[in-house]
């Protein structure tokens, strides 16, 4: 199906380098259908009872205090909603690591705050899809 849309030109000259930065394979109907996507799984995401998997990506040191022994005991704590974890020591002090995550929306964001919270974690992310299913 078609549809027009109006945007002012300093808006669609963005939006064009936008498509450009995506390859060859883009074009504006594509990254506009790509963005329409994006939306609707952030939106599901943030439903209530929705399904969702997510990547929790965090950097830490592990010379921290019981920092490690923190992270793990949250694990564990949880472990029926952890599918997998990666661990990588980026250098002598800092790792990172990589928490896949799968539950009701609430519930990851719930755990992922948790670890994010924890004393002497430095930064992270968490990034969701939804799995298309209801709880």
């Amino acid at each position: 199906m078609r549809f027009s849309v109006a945007m002012p030109e300093e808006l669609l000259v963005r939006f064009d380098q936008l498509v450009a930065r995506r390859g060859l394979a883009k074009n504006r109907s594509e990254v506009v259908r790509d963005l329409v996507r994006d939306a609707l799984v952030e939106d599901e995401c943030a439903t209530p009872g929705m399904e969702v998997v997510g990547t929790l990506t965090i950097v830490f040191d592990h010379h921290a205090n019981d920092l490690q022994e923190k992270l793990h005991a949250i694990q564990h704590d949880y472990f029926e909603y952890i599918v997998s974890s990666m661990h990588v020591h980026l250098d002598a002090h800092r790792c990172l690591e990589v928490i896949v995550l799968r539950g009701e929306t609430g519930l990851v964001q719930d755990i992922a705050n948790l670890i994010l919270g924890t004393k002497g974690v430095k930064n992270g992310r968490l990034v969701v899809t939804t799995t298309g299913h209801a709880l």
